[in-house]
């Protein structure tokens, strides 16, 4: 129980990667906040499921990420719910193909917004309450934003924003607050499969030395790894089975 005592707020955990982050947080003894857009059932079984194994345990709160006075009040009802808070985990986030020639304002704002601007305002908001707890903001990168992926520009260049936010951040707020990111590779397929057919995933995972994806649960580790050890700060792991070594 590395996190009793904890309290973690995760931006779009109520489904895949951030639910299963959320299960391994809550596993090492952390009070779950489980923050959701759309995806209000999913939060709520979610909840449910964590109360039951520790009773008052977890909460879930609804959020506009796109609207910056909603993510300040995600920060307010994140920081009253259990009464401070620890980590911030920056999960949210839109992703599908925007090809050169058919780019839209909204596909801009939108990848953007979820990706890069969001992350930036709710650490903003959470800062003093993580500056009082000594605590830590993990912000879910991708590894394109290093090697850019076709057909995904925008997406590709709102990671890379990410993954220089997550070190300026790691520079504003230290000493008081560590920052640090993940970058997952093949971990989750997209669930729209016109975002990247079979053909493509077969593809992607000749490029992996390791001959295979990874697991949810992959990511899930490394962020409880990097919520308990407080000497690594603005760093980015690749949890990719070693793709980017090529």
């Amino acid at each position: 129980m590395k996190l009793a005592g904890k309290t973690a707020l995760i931006t779009g955990a109520a489904r895949r990667l951030g639910a299963q982050s959320a299960r391994t947080l809550h596993q090492n003894g952390a009070n779950i906040i489980i923050h959701y857009g759309r995806s209000a059932t999913q939060a709520e079984q979610l909840a449910a499921e964590l109360n039951t194994l520790r009773a008052d345990s977890a909460v879930t709160l609804p959020a506009d990420l796109l609207d910056i006075a909603a993510i300040e009040q995600l920060a307010q009802q994140a920081i009253a719910a259990f009464g401070g808070l620890d980590i911030l985990l920056n999960n949210a986030s839109s992703f599908y193909p925007t090809p050169l020639g058919q780019i839209s304002e909204a596909q801009y704002n939108d990848l953007l917004g979820s990706n890069f601007r969001a992350p930036l305002f709710l650490s903003q908001a959470c800062f003093p309450a993580l500056q009082k707890t000594q605590g830590c903001i993990i912000n879910m990168v991708d590894i394109h934003a290093r090697s850019p992926l076709k057909n995904h520009t925008v997406y590709s260049c709102a990671k890379a924003a990410n993954v220089m936010l997550t070190r300026s951040l790691a520079l504003e707020m230290a000493p008081d607050v560590r920052v640090n990111g993940i970058a997952p590779g093949a971990i989750l397929w997209p669930e729209n499969e016109n975002e990247l057919d079979s053909s493509e995933q077969q593809h992607i995972l000749h490029k992996v030395p390791l001959g295979r994806s990874g697991s949810p649960q992959n990511i899930a580790d490394t962020v409880c790894f990097l919520a308990t050890n407080d000497y690594i700060n603005g760093q980015i792991i690749a949890v990719d089975g070693g793709r980017q070594l090529f």
